[in-house]
C-alpha cells in the first residue's frame, strides 16, 4: 500500500538498508494498523542526480513516503511519521546521533497521491477500511498461504502475532 522511496547520497550498507526498510515498516505498520506485506520499501543511490535546493545544486538525502489519505489520517499523524522517519534514519545510519552534512537525512515528505492501486493481486483499500478489508479477504490470504505462498503464510503469523491485527479482525 505505502511506498517509501530511500534516495540517499551515502553508501548504505545492506545491514543499514534492512534496518531502515525494517525500522520503516514497523512505523508504518503500528501508526496504521496495516500489515507488513503491504509496506514497500526502495532504496535508490541519488549520488549521480542533479538537484537543487533555493536554487542551487545540493545533493540531499531524502525519504519520500507515499500512502494513502483519508478522514482519519491527520496532517498531525502524517507530521508525525515525518519526525519518526528523521529519528529511524539517525538511529540506523548516525548511531542514535543527529546527523550532518552528507549523513544528515535533508527531507521527509509524506506525499497523500494514491488514488488507486492494485498489490498482490487485491485491489488497495482507501485509508481507514483496512480492517474491513482484511477481513473481507482473510479467507482468501489462508487459501493462498495454505497453497504455499510465503507471503501470505508470513501474513496470517502476523495477523495472528499483532495484538492490534489480531483483535482488529476478530
Amino acid at each position: 500500500m505505502p511506498l517509501y522511496q530511500i534516495e540517499h547520497i551515502i553508501p548504505l550498507t545492506p545491514e543499514q538498508q534492512d534496518a531502515l526498510a525494517s525500522a520503516l515498516t514497523t512505523l508504518h505498520t503500528r501508526k496504521f494498523t496495516t500489515p507488513s506485506l503491504f509496506v514497500n520499501v526502495q532504496f535508490r543511490d541519488v549520488r549521480e542526480q542533479v538537484c537543487y535546493v533555493a536554487g542551487k545544486r545540493q545533493s540531499t538525502n531524502r525519504i519520500l513516503a507515499n500512502v494513502r489519505s483519508g478522514a482519519s489520517r491527520t496532517s498531525e499523524m502524517f507530521n508525525e511519521l515525518c519526525g519518526e522517519i528523521v529519528h529511524a534514519w539517525d538511529e540506523v545510519v548516525n548511531g542514535g546521533e543527529k546527523g550532518t552534512g552528507e549523513k544528515q537525512l535533508w527531507a521527509a515528505f509524506v506525499l497523500t497521491s494514491l488514488a488507486a492501486g492494485m498489490e498482490a493481486g487485491f485491489v488497495v483499500p482507501k485509508a481507514g477500511e483496512d480492517v474491513m478489508w482484511l477481513k473481507k479477504n482473510r479467507g482468501e490470504f489462508e487459501k493462498l498461504a495454505r497453497g504455499g505462498d510465503g507471503h501470505f503464510g508470513d501474513l496470517g503469523r502476523e495477523l495472528e502475532e499483532r495484538e492490534d491485527l489480531r483483535s482488529a479482525v476478530a
